[in-house]
C-alpha cells in the first residue's frame, strides 16, 4: 500500500515538472508554486494536499487516470519509472498502468536538468556527512 508519505511525494514530483492535479471532474486544475520552501513542503503544496485529502475522490493527476484517493488503498504502491525513474503509481496486483505522465512531456526526460526532489534539511544532511567521516576515518 502506498504510504500518504510516498503519495505526497509522488505529486511534489509531477508538480516540480508542471504537471497539475485536476478536481472536480478536470474542472479545477492545482498547481500549487513553489513546491518546496527551504527544507520543507511550501504552505501552498500543503494546502494543496489538504484540499486532495477533502475531496471526494474525484482528482488525479494530470495525464493519469487514477484517482488520488485509490493510490491510499492497499491496491496501489509507488515506483520508480522503467523510463525515467520519476514516482508513478503501480497497482500490487493486476496489470499495471497503461502509461507513465512523463508520457505527454516533450524532452522528458531531461539528464542535463535538475531532477524533482523533496525537501532537503541542510542541517540533517550536513550532520550526515560529519558522521560518514568520523565513521570513515575511525573516530
Amino acid at each position: 500500500m502506498a504510504s500518504q508519505h510516498q503519495v505526497r511525494q509522488y505529486l511534489a514530483y509531477w508538480f516540480q515538472l508542471g504537471k497539475k492535479v485536476l478536481i472536480r471532474n478536470g474542472q479545477e486544475a492545482l498547481l500549487p508554486q513553489p513546491v518546496i520552501r527551504g527544507d520543507r513542503y511550501s504552505q501552498e503544496f500543503e494546502n494543496c494536499w489538504q484540499q486532495i485529502l477533502s475531496s471526494s475522490g474525484d482528482c488525479y493527476l494530470e495525464g493519469t487516470e487514477e484517482p488520488i484517493a485509490q493510490l491510499l488503498t492497499p491496491a496501489w504502491d509507488v515506483s520508480p519509472c522503467s523510463r525515467c525513474t520519476m514516482p508513478v503509481p503501480v497497482r500490487t496486483a493486476g496489470m499495471p498502468p497503461l502509461a507513465c505522465p512523463c508520457n505527454d512531456l516533450s524532452g522528458w526526460p531531461n539528464t542535463e536538468v535538475p531532477l524533482p526532489r523533496s525537501p532537503v534539511s541542510s542541517q540533517n544532511r550536513l550532520v550526515e556527512i560529519r558522521d560518514r567521516l568520523r565513521n570513515a576515518s575511525g573516530q
